[in-house]
């Protein structure tokens, strides 16, 4: 029951951890392995599919090795204050909730004050899309999406595998979704060494893409509109997972997300989300941000209770086998 109780104490610790400080300002083990991931990209990139699979199933299944060895090592200490310790210190490194509600708003600040320069300068910090080629309400509208799209990838998808496998399951979760941001685009150099990774983000992040859209229905200000438009827009947009997320949210605000923009160069046309709603505006972003944070408390909730009845459930069914084979 210790540890059961250890791993709700330091998923919530570690949340706070995230809501309250923010990402470690130096040392912080995600951008460690970029640069750990960047190095070995160099080492082993070739133009091919299977080069690709390899460097993903190295660069991700490595970290998640060595958080499973750090787990067993603390278990075996039996000490409760360290299993909670290291829980929360892989929580709070691997969450971002902090970080995309201060940079969302930072950007709307920019707005607000009718500075679309500064804007354009902030919104790379949320996006990877061109900001130069947006006026103030594209910029807001990108922010939007990205706030959407984010709460799964850098808080839920997170958590969710926390709940599911633990340290590893997290640290492997975020290890998936760092390298997509890497190399699972589209550019040349990536179009085919990037597949395997890109697929990778796509299976980690079903289920909490999932919970998120479902969670963004229930907490937010319209959530028939949510569902409707989840259920009619999200298979029309190219990624699995951002698709109800952003369907979700626009649905949940009233606005309509999708349409003409552009990345690295490359002009892409994405279907409308929830054409009934409304143009985005800069008064949008704190409501996203909101609703981003009512997901993220919503979703802690629900995956701690999981992960805890889950592994309650595991320790019966050994409890139950033993006493049979007595």
């Amino acid at each position: 029951m210790r540890v059961h109780r250890a791993y709700a104490g330091g998923a919530v610790l570690g949340y706070l951890g995230d809501m309250l400080l923010g990402d470690p300002r130096t040392g912080h083990p995600v951008a460690a392995f970029g640069r750990a991931a960047a190095a070995a990209e160099r080492a082993l990139w070739r133009d091919s599919r299977a080069a690709g699979a390899a460097y993903a199933a190295l660069c991700v299944a490595g970290p998640a090795a060595t958080a499973a060895l750090l787990t067993r090592g603390v278990r075996r200490t039996g000490r409760t204050t360290a299993f909670i310790s290291l829980s929360a210190a892989v929580t709070w490194t691997a969450l971002g909730g902090n970080g995309l509600s201060t940079a969302a708003r930072s950007v709307e600040a920019a707005l607000e004050a009718g500075d679309v320069p500064s804007a354009r300068r902030l919104l790379p910090q949320l996006c990877g899309r061109d900001p130069q080629l947006l006026d103030a309400e594209g910029i807001a509208r990108a922010v939007v999406e990205s706030v959407a799209e984010n709460t799964s990838d850098a808080v839920v998808g997170a958590l969710v595998w926390g709940a599911l496998a633990g340290v590893p399951g997290m640290t492997a979760f975020r290890a998936a979704n760092t390298l997509d941001a890497m190399v699972g685009h589209l550019s040349p150099r990536h179009r085919k060494f990037g597949w395997a990774a890109a697929r990778l983000d796509d299976v980690a992040g079903w289920p909490g893409a999932r919970l998120t859209s479902a969670l963004a229905a229930f907490a937010g200000p319209c959530p028939r509109g949510a569902v409707r438009a989840w259920r009619s827009d999200a298979r029309r947009h190219p990624s699995p997972n951002a698709g109800p997320v952003e369907a979700a949210f626009a649905g949940a605000l009233g606005v309509r997300l999708g349409g003409t923009l552009s990345y690295g160069g490359r002009t892409e046309h994405r279907p409308v989300l929830n054409s009934p709603g409304r143009a985005v505006r800069t008064g949008d972003i704190a409501r996203a941000v909101r609703l981003s944070r009512r997901v993220g408390l919503l979703s802690l909730a629900f995956t701690t209770a999981v992960g805890v009845a889950g592994r309650l459930a595991v320790a019966g069914t050994r409890t139950d086998g033993r006493s049979r084979t007595t």
